[in-house]
């Protein structure tokens, strides 16, 4: 039986890190970009709220060219690529579902995602404002999750989530296999395995082995 292989970006693939924080470090702006991060993560803001004030911050400035070097010089683990090709080479699925910009998530479908979901932020350079129906939330990712599953004739048993935050509690609760990659406390009681390190293979070795 195949399986569908559904993996968070921010503070999972990216380590200790998000896209946020690396396309607001490229302009100077870390100190304000924290404060956002951390209101967010007490929930003070929702993931509307944070958009807007992410695109208010970088409005001024960003370009593709800085999107792509953040892209290239944040904190990825090692083996994403080599964990996709095995999964893909065994006839099952891959896919990054974030709450992130999708200009910054598709980036990955170049690194053998099978399909890439983020939210949809305005275009960049940022000259429009935030569309509130396009940006995702935890519950958008269990609903991803569920249209692919019809995409690919799966169903959400066959699903394992890798995730590390709040933002992935309600996918971790619906799927029967994940592991908490790099996680707080939010998903490290959900979780099926837990990992902590810098290499994906590692974590996935979890699934392939089960233990």
């Amino acid at each position: 039986m195949s399986k569908l292989h559904l993996f968070d970006m921010d503070g999972t693939l990216l380590y200790g890190s998000a896209a946020a924080v690396e396309i607001s470090r490229r302009l100077g702006l870390e100190r304000e970009i924290a404060e956002l991060e951390r209101g967010f993560a007490a929930g003070e803001l929702t993931p509307v709220e944070f958009a807007q004030r992410a695109c208010e911050l970088w409005a001024a400035e960003l370009t593709e060219l800085q999107v792509a070097a953040a892209f290239e010089g944040a904190p990825w683990l090692t083996g994403i690529q080599e964990v996709w090709a095995d999964i893909r080479a065994r006839g099952e699925r891959c896919a990054v579902i974030s709450l992130s910009p999708a200009f910054f998530v598709e980036r990955l479908l170049a690194w053998g995602a099978d399909t890439a979901h983020g939210s949809r932020w305005p275009a960049v350079p940022i000259r429009q404002a935030v569309d509130p129906a396009g940006i995702l939330s935890s519950a958008a990712k269990v609903r991803i999750a569920d249209e692919l599953c019809v995409q690919y004739g799966l169903t959400r048993a066959d699903c394992v989530a890798y995730g590390d935050s709040m933002s992935d509690t309600e996918l971790f609760a619906a799927v029967p296999q994940s592991v908490a990659v790099n996680a707080d406390h939010h998903v490290s009681d959900l979780a099926s395995y837990a990992y902590v390190g810098r290499d994906l293979r590692e974590a996935y070795e979890l699934i392939r082995t089960g233990r």
